[in-house]
């Protein structure tokens, strides 16, 4: 994968987790908001664990960008990849099950399809060796 593609991947999706994460943390109610999702009241308390979590795959995601910039690190980044595309597939799959049994809001397939979709990219990146020329 050319570099700059590489690099921008990294951080679209480093950014997008970080803010994600960080703004569940600080205020869940309104992240969902801007999200259009809606959880039940008593799940809201969660919210901000969950957010946790989200915002540290955005920083695996940035330090992958790091990587990408320094020359040698393909194998640390494609470590970076097998871990958060094992993250994104959970989520995806747990996500599916959730708004097929009328759990979660359709809404929410949004994020499933965006998990999917980085999971596709990171698995094919990985067979087809695009992390193996990592850094300029």
């Amino acid at each position: 994968m050319k570099y700059r593609i590489l690099l921008a991947y990294q951080l679209i999706a480093g950014i997008s987790d970080s803010l994600t994460g960080a703004f569940l943390i600080v205020d869940a109610v309104w992240t969902l908001h801007l999200l259009s999702l809606r959880v039940p009241a008593e799940a809201l308390p969660y919210l901000s664990l969950i957010g946790a979590f989200v915002f540290a795959v955005g920083l695996a995601y940035l330090y992958g960008a790091f990587l990408v910039v320094r020359s040698g690190c393909a194998t640390r980044l494609e470590a970076v990849w097998v871990v958060t595309a094992i993250i994104r597939c959970s989520v995806a799959a747990f996500v599916l099950a959730r708004v097929s049994t009328g759990m979660l809001d359709r809404g929410w397939l949004l994020i499933a399809f965006f998990d999917g979709v980085c999971v596709v990219i990171q698995v094919m990146g990985i067979r087809l060796g695009w992390v193996e020329h990592a850094g300029r």
